[in-house]
């Protein structure tokens, strides 16, 4: 990724193991895949603490795997310099949107636009799900490769 980016996205779930980083490796394979990669930032963090230092759910790399879209990451929190280093924020859901908010309302200077990632669905599915104590079929992780 070139230092001098144009476009910047910082995609955001609660723990930064199953939703963000699924989001950060498809989004990054479409880049590839078109040709921009270079002209994009793209990271993904968590609003909480519960998973810091942490690999990609095995569930979540798996079906990576299965739909061969690499993905490397180890997860992070929001920091204050996102907000000011990112142009945008996706999030998964209404908690993760309100935490965002709220800690952004705190950071002077702050760039990003913070949005849910649903808004750019279009099936029109607003909210993605946190998929982490879901073992059913429907789950995201059976069905990221369908969206």
């Amino acid at each position: 990724m070139a230092a001098s980016s144009s476009k910047s996205v910082l995609f955001v779930c609660l723990g930064n193991i199953c939703r963000s980083p699924i989001a950060e490796a498809v989004f990054r394979k479409m880049a590839t895949d078109a040709g921009v990669v270079d002209k994009w930032r793209i990271d993904s963090a968590a609003t909480s603490t519960y998973e810091i230092g942490n690999p990609p759910d095995h569930r979540g790399l798996a079906c990576m795997k299965r739909h061969d879209v690499p993905m490397r990451h180890v997860a992070r929190q929001v920091t204050n310099d996102d907000f000011m280093n990112f142009e945008f924020i996706l999030c998964m859901d209404e908690s993760n949107m309100s935490d965002l908010k709220r800690k952004g309302n705190a950071v002077k200077n702050q760039r990003a636009k913070i949005e849910l990632l649903g808004t750019y669905d279009p099936q029109k599915q607003l909210i993605i799900k946190d998929p982490y104590y879901d073992d059913t079929p429907h789950s995201l992780f059976s069905s990221a490769g369908k969206r």
